[in-house]
């Protein structure tokens, strides 16, 4: 169990890599915007794999870097079989990754937090 797990996790870091190289070298779709892959989770047989997209833009950007991706599929799914060993070239889902985003919301309200404690704290 240990050795799948290891093996997993290995594949997944490798998935992710080329995927990245796959998209900053060889997609041209223009729909697809500044994507950065974030994550990406293999079933326990490595025949599907989620691809945690992170993507700047407003709710239209991101619409259509996502609908971008998934018509890329085919494509991204051929070159990653080129470029990885594997018995079987994972299934791809593209997923919208917004943890960032909500991070960077989080971040900003904690510091307007402080401000204003700050701001009290003077008064």
């Amino acid at each position: 169990l240990t050795m799948e797990f290891k093996r997993a996790q290995r594949v997944e870091g490798l998935v992710l890599e080329e995927i990245s190289k796959i998209l900053q070298n060889k997609i041209k779709d223009p729909r697809i915007g500044f994507a950065t892959i974030t994550k990406v989770t293999m079933s326990d047989d490595l025949r599907n794999a989620k691809v945690f997209v992170s993507i700047m833009g407003n709710e239209k950007e991101k619409k259509n870097s996502i609908e971008g991706l998934h018509s890329a599929t085919g494509f991204i799914r051929k070159e990653l079989g080129h470029r990885v060993q594997l018995r079987y070239v994972p299934e791809l889902v593209f997923k919208l990754d917004d943890s960032t985003e909500k991070s960077a919301k989080i971040l900003n309200i904690l510091l307007d937090l402080k401000e204003a404690e700050c701001r009290e704290r003077n008064n």
